[in-house]
């Protein structure tokens, strides 16, 4: 018994323990972003469970990567002092065409094309309903 706990203190001490704990289940979870499904394994679980983060993650492994990269392109124009002319592309939210904006979308906040803006615009309307 006590040779049994000084060996998984041990692998404790090495990191090379690993709790089999059925509270940590795969689940699957919808991004913010692209609105796929993507799976949160177990194994996630217990690395955010260990580090003491409380909150699940809210995009895929794509999506969270591409929002890494535009922080950084973000964080590398301020630093530089040069002010860098961003193109996204985007979907319209009114008729599907695709197009560029010069900006990065607000999660949740509809994006129109050209047309579609000022249509809504000649309109009296600020945005398309």
């Amino acid at each position: 018994m006590i040779e049994q706990t000084l060996i998984t203190t041990e692998e404790k001490v090495r990191g090379t323990h690993v709790e089999t704990d059925s509270e940590f289940d795969d689940r699957n979870i919808k991004c913010v972003d692209c609105g796929e499904n993507f799976i949160w394994t177990a194994g996630e679980q217990v690395f955010f469970h260990d580090k003491g983060l409380k909150n699940e993650p809210k995009r895929c492994k794509g999506c969270k990567q591409a929002k890494n990269e535009r922080l950084a392109a973000i964080a590398a124009a301020q630093s530089s002092g040069v002010r860098q002319r961003i193109e996204v592309s985007v979907q319209c939210a009114q008729c599907g065409q695709q197009t560029t904006v010069p900006f990065y979308p607000s999660q949740g906040r509809p994006v129109y094309c050209r047309a579609c803006f000022l249509a809504a615009r000649a309109d009296g309307n600020a945005a398309p309903a």
